[in-house]
């Protein structure tokens, strides 16, 4: 059964960091793109960082230069480095893999995870 699970949220104060993980389980991510999204209340779920199979990578303008997604295909587990965190980056953040997925957007992306909370605040 193919599974994706989240790990690594949480409460952090502004400025801070978090990595976020997505550990794949019934599958291998070698041929999937993988994607990092978020939701927060009373908003469309939005992209916020992709990885292809190849390793091309895209940011949403606004985390780019603070979050990095990166593969550990060895691993079957993609992170999500998060710093220099704001209070808008508070959200259920979601990995999902995707087959034949080209933009870093939640209708391309077939496999979720159940999300992690991350919430910025002092």
């Amino acid at each position: 059964q193919l599974q994706l699970v989240e790990s690594g949220g949480g409460l952090v104060q502004p400025g801070g960091s978090l990595r976020l993980s997505c550990a794949a389980s019934g599958f291998t991510l070698d041929y999937y793109a993988i994607g990092w999204f978020r939701q927060a209340p009373g908003k469309e779920r939005e992209g916020v960082s992709c990885i292809n199979s190849d390793g091309s990578t895209y940011s949403a303008d606004a985390v780019k230069g603070r979050f990095t997604i990166s593969r550990d295909n060895a691993r079957d587990t993609v992170y999500l480095q998060m710093n220099s965190l704001k209070p808008e980056d508070t959200a259920v953040y979601y990995c999902a893999a995707g087959d034949l997925a080209y933009y870093c957007s939640p209708r391309e992306y077939e496999y979720w995870g159940q999300g992690t909370q991350v919430t910025v605040s002092s």
